[in-house]
């Protein structure tokens, strides 16, 4: 009987030692996944003041008047914030346009911002397109993430 006993004592030990493994390791996942995040947010942060806020705004803002074109006919940078389009557009135009210019996207669309695919590394662009969804509330967030499904 005793040893019986034992042997039950050992599969509950076992078990609750597996089980606190595996939510140990689901919660470390966790934070990893949170603080990537917040890190690829904050070097997309400086990024962005560094490449984008001259056009684009430090707020996000775009130029004024936004919506209709310059003297030159060029269209004004549009703001990224919820007042603009951007988030109209899914995760693979937005890319390319950042990457590759507006032509990449709209064939022969002359348009005053650079293609940035040499100044900048593709994980960088990744990293000033999530600070730049980051600062969106949760309806064009949501929405943007359904254009962006495969």
């Amino acid at each position: 009987m005793s040893l019986m006993l034992a042997y039950r004592n050992t599969a509950i030990v076992l078990g609750a030692s597996v089980c606190l493994i595996l939510a140990g390791t689901a919660l470390l996942w966790m934070f990893r996944r949170d603080g990537e995040s917040s890190a690829r947010i904050t070097l997309g942060r400086q990024l962005y003041g560094a490449y984008c806020a001259s056009c684009h705004g430090a707020d996000l803002q775009g130029e004024p008047d936004w919506q209709g074109p310059k003297p030159n006919g060029l269209m004004p940078a549009p703001p990224h914030d919820a007042t603009g389009h951007t988030w109209h557009h899914s995760d693979e135009e937005l890319f390319r346009i950042t990457k590759l210019g507006m032509a990449a996207v709209v064939p022969n669309y002359e348009s005053a911002m650079p293609a940035f695919g040499d100044a900048l590394s593709d994980q960088e662009i990744k990293a000033i397109l999530a600070f730049i969804k980051s600062t969106w509330p949760e309806r064009e967030r949501t929405y943007q993430q359904e254009r962006s499904r495969p």
